[in-house]
């Protein structure tokens, strides 16, 4: 069976910047097999007049286990922030992480998202199998997940900033982590669930966990991830620790290479953006969490102009309670505006950011990020009719600039997660009640 979505916008987000004013994408199976002008040929027609077809959004930076603690600490610094979510987070276990993640996968579906990116770095003793939490979220929800098994080993006797009890031993966090990977991490290119190594950030892990964690993840052919130059204060203490500053200190570990991709990259030196080009180190951009917490603007087009892939991210709901991927194309081009001015960042540069630069991020720009035949079926199928987009006459435009559209249809692997603004794989609402529940037991 052969789908056809035809009459719509398709913005292809290929090298070319291929787009269609109307147009059609056929799917076979969990494949995309025609994209082009005019209304094509399927056994199932979808009528996608008043749509812009993209491919479906990568986020390359997520904590879905916070979304049960939304709100909390609103008006902190990520470090004030910190200091008072850890004690709540400690009391996590695995019933409470997979209503979160569940909650937060939805969310993330509905705003145009097929991939996603999750860093966990939390496991509470006697918690439960948190992984096979995320793992299970994931599957019920039905988009495709880079799960991030985090750690964390110093605690503030070590000089860290988590309690000692939300810490592993350096040994414990490094075997946990290679038991996430050889249970469910899948190489295979239509891979659902793959498995990366992230030890939390500089400030929570300790130098001999940072240098493990690579060789770690090098032996199993699997992804590094962890946060960097997030913040002033993480500069001030990497300065003072090890006299050098955070993107230094990851290249001094063996932390910088086309096989990582590290979070927020807000204060980076002309030295480290030229160093992240040419090692082709990633970047996920948070910008709402950015803005929330007030940490800086981080230098995409810089970024970008050296030749290092960007992709963006929500971040955790704990500094995004919003949770939605699509609105990110709009904070990420009005930010790098308010930095560069305004020829920093087009609209599609944005949708780039949002599609092929996360693929590139997450090492599947072969598979995903653009509609290509060969390339999997993950699009999504933006609904641009209406009072707010009435008169709008370019459709990338409406996207990035204008209102979040609804989602009229979302596909991962070809299969339906999203359609008419409605999750196809769930119960909202018993999304919803379960979060609550596990949302005042936490707290």
């Amino acid at each position: 069976m052969r789908t056809v979505l035809r009459n719509a916008a398709i913005a292809t987000v290929d090298a070319q910047g291929t787009e269609y004013r109307s147009g059609h994408v056929v799917v076979e199976d969990d494949r995309i097999v025609a994209v082009g002008e005019g209304p094509g040929e399927g056994d199932v027609v979808v009528d996608a007049t008043g749509c812009l077809i993209t491919p479906g959004l990568v986020n390359t930076h997520h904590h879905l286990y916070q979304w049960a603690t939304r709100g909390l600490a609103a008006d902190s610094t990520l470090f004030q922030w910190l200091v008072e979510l850890y004690p709540v987070w400690g009391r996590l276990d695995a019933e409470i992480t997979h209503a979160a993640a569940s909650a937060g996968l939805a969310r993330l579906a509905l705003t145009g998202c097929t991939t996603v990116a999750d860093h966990h770095y939390v496991f509470p003793a006697d918690a439960g199998d948190q992984m096979h939490a995320l793992v299970d979220a994931t599957r019920r929800i039905g988009v495709r997940a880079h799960l991030v098994r985090g750690s964390m080993d110093r605690g503030v006797s070590q000089g860290g900033l988590p309690p000692d009890n939300l810490v592993e031993d350096t040994e414990a966090a490094l075997l946990g982590t290679e038991v996430a990977i050889d249970a469910h991490h899948d190489a295979s290119p239509n891979a659902r669930i793959r498995v990366a190594v992230g030890p939390c950030s500089p400030f929570s892990v300790s130098e001999q966990l940072m240098l493990g964690a690579a060789e770690l993840a090098r032996r199993k052919g699997v992804r590094l991830h962890t946060h960097l130059a997030e913040t002033l204060d993480e500069e001030a203490q990497c300065l003072a620790e090890f006299g050098c500053t955070p993107a230094e200190y990851a290249d001094k570990l063996g932390w910088l290479g086309g096989d990582v991709w590290l979070a927020h990259s807000v204060h980076l030196a002309p030295t480290a953006i030229r160093r992240f080009g040419a090692t082709r180190t990633g970047s996920a951009h948070c910008p709402t969490s950015n803005g929330r917490l007030g940490t800086g603007i981080a230098p995409v087009r810089d970024l970008l102009d050296a030749g290092a892939p960007v992709g963006l991210g929500v971040d955790g709901a704990a500094s995004n309670e919003s949770g939605g991927l699509g609105e990110e194309l709009h904070q990420a081009l009005l930010q790098a505006r308010q930095r560069g001015g305004p020829t920093a960042l087009t609209v599609r540069d944005a949708l780039v950011l949002g599609t092929m630069g996360g693929a590139r991020c997450l090492g599947r720009e072969h598979e995903l990020g653009s509609l290509e035949p060969g390339k999997l079926a993950d699009l999504v199928v933006w609904d641009l009719t209406g009072l707010r987009y009435a008169g709008i006459e370019d459709p990338v435009a409406a996207l990035v600039l204008g209102a979040t559209p609804d989602v009229k249809l979302l596909m991962v692997g070809g299969e339906t997660v999203v359609a008419d603004g409605e999750l196809r794989t769930a119960d909202e609402d018993a999304l919803a009640g379960e979060l609550t529940a596990a949302a005042r037991r936490l707290r």
